[in-house]
C-alpha cells in the first residue's frame, strides 16, 4: 500500500472508561454523586425546542452574567466553552507561543501533555515531591508559561493560595493558568489574584461541583489583555462552540448555587469520613480537597483490589502504566450510601 505522507502521530488522552451496566458504582471519573439543581430540570422542560432551528449565541451573555454576579468579576473577562477542555485547548494555543517550555506538574491533567504535542508547544514536566506536593520553587525557572491544577488531579492536594501567588508573581512575563476544576470541593480560589496581575487565567467546569458533565459547559476568566487573545482564537475555530440547550441549563444552575454549596458539602463530609475510614485500615490515603482520594491499599494489591471492586460492579480508576502511582487507586467520591457499601466491599477482599 502506498504511504501517506504529512499524519499526525500523537498519544491520545485515555479517559474514564463510561460502563452501560446497570445497577454499577460508578467512582471513575469523579463525576458529581447528586444530580442537578431541580432549576435546572424546570428549565429543560421549558425550553423552546422550535428556538434550535438558529444557531446559538455568539457570546453566551446570560451565562456570563449570572457567572459575573456569582462570582463577583466583569463578565466581559469571562469566557464559555464546551467544557474546560475546550477552555483550556483554547488557552494553550493562545497564550504559550514563544520557544520556552512551558512547566506543568508530572502527575496532574493528562490533557496538558497531549495539547503541548499536538499543538507542538515546547514543555518540561516537573516532577511531584516525596509527597506528591507541587514545589513552588519549580516554577522559578526559564519558561513559555505555567499550568497548575489546583486542586491537583490525581492527587487531590490542594496548593496555597500565599504560593500560588508566589508563582504568578515571579512569572508576570508569562501566562499562568490554574485549572480550577475541584476548588468548590476545597481551598482558597485564585480569582483574587486576578485583580493584582494580568498574567493569570482561571479556568472551571460545571462537570464536577455543578454535576452536569453530560452538558460539556466550561469557562475561563482572565485580565481584558488575555480575553482580547482567547477570544479571538475561539473565533478562529468555532464561534458557536456553545450550544443553545447547554447555555440555558447551565443558566439555571448558577441561579441556583446554594444547591451546589449543599450538595458539595455532603460530598466534603463524606470523602472526609470515607479517607479516615480507609486510614484504619492502614490505607495510605493523599490529603483531598477534591471530590475524589488517592489511595494506596495495604494487604492487597491496587490491581487486586480494582479487580475485586468491578467484579461487584463498583468502578474506580486504577493507573498501571504510570510508575509512581502504580499501586494507588483515585476513588470518587459518592453518596455516602454508596461509600458504605464500597467500604464494605474493601473489607471484604481483606
Amino acid at each position: 500500500m502506498t504511504e501517506i505522507r504529512g499524519l499526525r502521530k500523537i498519544e491520545p488522552y485515555v479517559a474514564g472508561s463510561q460502563p452501560k451496566e446497570d445497577n454499577i458504582i460508578k467512582l471513575n471519573t469523579n463525576e458529581n454523586a447528586y444530580g442537578p439543581s431541580p432549576k435546572v430540570s424546570q428549565a429543560l422542560e421549558a425550553f423552546d425546542a422550535h428556538s434550535l432551528r438558529k444557531y446559538s449565541t455568539l457570546d453566551q451573555a446570560a451565562l456570563r452574567h449570572v457567572l459575573a454576579e456569582n462570582l463577583q468579576v466583569p463578565a466581559d473577562q469571562i469566557i464559555i466553552g464546551n467544557g474546560s477542555d475546550d477552555i483550556l485547548s483554547m488557552a494553550f494555543l493562545a497564550f504559550f507561543n514563544s520557544e520556552e517550555p512551558v512547566l506543568f506538574p508530572d502527575l496532574t491533567y493528562g490533557f496538558y501533555k497531549v495539547w503541548a504535542d499536538l499543538y507542538r508547544i515546547n514543555y518540561h514536566e516537573m516532577p511531584l515531591n516525596e509527597n506528591f506536593e507541587i514545589e513552588t520553587a519549580d516554577y522559578f525557572a526559564d519558561n513559555g508559561g505555567i499550568v497548575l491544577t489546583n486542586p491537583n488531579a490525581p492527587t487531590g492536594i490542594y496548593k496555597p493560595l500565599d504560593e500560588i501567588e508566589a508563582i504568578v508573581k515571579a512569572n508576570q512575563d508569562v501566562v499562568v493558568i490554574i485549572d480550577e476544576a475541584y476548588i468548590n470541593f476545597g481551598g482558597q480560589t485564585a480569582l483574587p489574584l486576578l485583580q493584582k496581575y494580568d498574567n493569570v487565567f482561571i479556568t472551571r467546569t460545571f462537570s464536577k461541583d455543578a454535576a452536569l458533565a453530560g452538558l460539556r459547559v466550561g469557562y475561563g476568566i482572565g485580565s481584558p489583555k488575555l480575553m482580547a487573545v482567547i477570544n479571538a482564537v475561539k473565533n478562529s475555530i468555532n464561534p458557536y462552540n456553545v450550544n443553545s440547550i447547554a447555555e440555558c441549563l447551565a443558566t439555571a444552575a448558577v441561579e441556583d448555587w446554594a444547591y451546589y454549596e449543599e450538595t458539595c458539602q455532603k460530598i466534603m463530609t463524606t470523602r472526609d469520613w470515607f479517607s479516615s475510614a480507609l486510614q484504619e485500615l492502614d490505607f495510605s490515603v493523599l490529603p483531598s480537597a477534591t471530590n475524589f482520594i488517592l489511595v494506596e491499599p495495604n494487604g492487597v494489591s491496587a490491581e487486586e483490589l480494582f479487580n475485586h471492586l468491578q467484579a461487584q460492579k463498583i468502578y474506580v480508576r486504577y493507573f498501571p502504566k504510570v510508575d509512581r502511582i502504580k499501586n494507588k487507586l483515585r476513588i470518587s467520591i459518592g453518596t455516602q450510601e454508596e461509600m458504605e457499601r464500597v467500604l464494605s466491599a474493601i473489607k471484604e477482599i481483606l
